[in-house]
């Protein structure tokens, strides 16, 4: 199949996205071969009480649940899977200890589900970039919101423009009542 346009003739791409992860690797040549590793899965969760079960395209791969010693005053929330190398992991997350400037995507969808902020159509409340890290990965998802409502404003798309202004300020409501 070709596409027309700019570069007529060339075969369109049809694939995953791997984004490369931090290595400290010097070789381009095993850099290259980390990127060109087939793409990665997650698994699927099924247990009782979930919050939420799901994965990224890195691997990661989890199940969230409030902790039995969880209280309103200090919820607990504990996540439990695979990370991106297949090793299985247990955290416990201290919702009120969430800093959206500094957090991993396990603690962004913590937060998501504790506070329930609303799903467009089951799309996720994070910025799409989310979907890129691994289990220990620290951004600040204000800056990835404002990052992707721009974009979406250039694209002219609207709705979803004003969906991450919506989930944006959730997140921002929740850190001014910490």
């Amino acid at each position: 199949m070709s596409v027309s346009g700019i570069g007529a003739g060339y075969p369109a791409y049809y694939g995953t996205r791997k984004v490369q992860q931090n290595t400290t690797e010097k070789s381009f040549a095993n850099q290259v071969n980390n990127v060109a590793s087939a793409p990665k899965t997650y698994q699927i969760y099924s247990e009782e009480d979930m919050l939420w079960s799901g994965g990224n395209g890195t691997g990661l791969s989890y199940y969230l649940k409030y902790a039995e010693n969880s209280t309103e005053d200090d919820p607990i929330v504990i996540a439990k899977g695979v990370d991106e190398n297949g090793n299985e992991f247990e955290k416990t997350i201290h919702i009120n200890k969430i800093n959206p400037k500094s957090a991993t995507v396990v603690e962004m969808r913590a937060l998501e589900a504790h506070t329930g902020v609303k799903k467009l159509r089951g799309f996720t409340s994070l910025p799409l970039e989310a979907g890129n890290m691994g289990l220990n990965d620290r951004r600040d998802f204000m800056d990835m919101f404002k990052n992707a409502i721009s974009d979406m404003r250039l694209l002219s798309q609207k709705k979803a423009a004003a969906y991450y202004q919506y989930s944006m300020q959730a997140y921002w409501d929740f850190m001014s009542k910490k």
